[in-house]
């Protein structure tokens, strides 16, 4: 009499396992989903702002160059390093106080409720944290030109989340089951933040393009001068 095989257990999907990390070791997941996308974010950026890559030394090894060229850099890291040690944990404690206290409750009120404090109270702080920890990523020597770039963008930033956020809220409290939010605001918050990042740096490009045009201008006019 031969032996019944058991048939094998289905493979847990790539979902079903992130949701599973997500409830049993929720901050060290949020953490590492938060460097990676970070990280991704910036190479994608500059990739398609069209940067032109770091320069290499000519004794470079070819894996140096290739990391170049693709924008694997140290500022990647540094925003892999920000994903992970403050926006992550950041995001983990203040979402945590706000699902804590609306829940059980139901009702549009409640729901307005929960809009009305993302956007008066989380958001004004994590705007703060982002753009004190890009101004560090960037180079800012002292505390005035951390509080020079945040005072610079914080309403530019918080207008966008203001916009987005209660659209992306909306749309998971009516369609979103509430163990599949993380993932949606982190998809969510790849995608405009990787726009953003396009966005930014292609005015930088343009604005350094533009500075290097004036500066070719100003030095044809002294030539010019001097001739006649």
């Amino acid at each position: 009499m031969s032996a019944q095989v058991s048939p094998k257990a289905p493979t847990p999907s790539l979902l079903a396992q992130y949701l599973l990390q997500l409830a049993t070791n929720p901050l060290r997941t949020k953490a590492l989903t938060s460097a990676t996308f970070s990280f991704l974010q910036e190479i994608i950026g500059s990739n398609a702002a069209g940067l032109p890559p770091s320069p290499t030394s000519k004794d470079a090894s070819t894996l140096s160059k290739a990391l170049a060229r693709a924008h694997i850099d140290t500022k990647a890291f540094k925003m892999a390093l920000y994903g992970f040690f403050v926006s992550a944990p950041l995001g983990h404690y203040l979402v945590g106080l706000l699902q804590r206290a609306f829940a059980g409750k139901v009702g549009l009120k409640y729901r307005i409720g929960q809009l009305l404090a993302s956007n008066l109270l989380m958001a004004p702080i994590q705007t703060a944290a982002f753009l004190a920890s890009m101004a560090v990523i960037n180079g800012a020597k002292s505390v005035e030109d951390i509080t020079r770039t945040v005072k610079g963008g914080f309403f530019a930033v918080i207008r966008v989340n203001w916009i987005v956020s209660p659209l992306s809220m909306t749309i998971a409290q009516q369609f979103i089951p509430v163990e599949l939010w993380v993932p949606f605001f982190n998809v969510v918050q790849f995608a405009l933040g990787t726009i953003f990042n396009i966005k930014v740096k292609k005015m930088r490009l343009a604005a350094a393009k533009h500075e290097a045009e004036e500066r070719e201008r100003e030095r044809a006019k002294q030539a010019t001068d001097k001739a006649e």
